[in-house]
């Protein structure tokens, strides 16, 4: 019913800057909650931003000052930047949507296929 479409990953240098992407697409009434997670090797799955519909944010307290979060409501997508990148920031990032996919059910987590961020030193 939701599909996630991640972009936007890949390999920088440290204090370089990449931007991710993550498009929803299928049959739904809204979207509620956007955010972006991250899980190392061996670790649980983090949360490093996330954004409401009104377009309030919150961030992990490691990524505040260098990570922003925005959305575009009106073509479902949610995009993280991310500046002065650091090597502790290697890892898989997941997109995370929270969807209403009719008006009167309550909302359902989906979650993307998750895209690779690697920071070299």
């Amino acid at each position: 019913q939701v599909q996630l479409v991640e972009s936007g990953g890949g390999l920088v240098q440290a204090g370089g800057s990449l931007r991710l992407s993550c498009a929803a697409s299928g049959r739904f009434y809204s979207i509620n909650a956007m955010g972006w997670y991250r899980q190392a090797p061996g670790k649980q799955r983090e949360l490093v931003a996330q954004i409401t519909r009104g377009g309030s944010t919150n961030y992990a307290d490691s990524v505040k000052g260098r990570f922003t979060i925005s959305r575009d409501n009106a073509k479902n997508t949610v995009y993280l930047q991310m500046n002065s990148l650091k090597p502790e920031d290697t890892t898989v990032y997941y997109c995370n949507v929270d969807v209403y996919i009719t008006a009167w059910t309550p909302p359902r987590d989906y979650w993307g296929q998750g895209t690779q961020v690697t920071v070299s030193s």
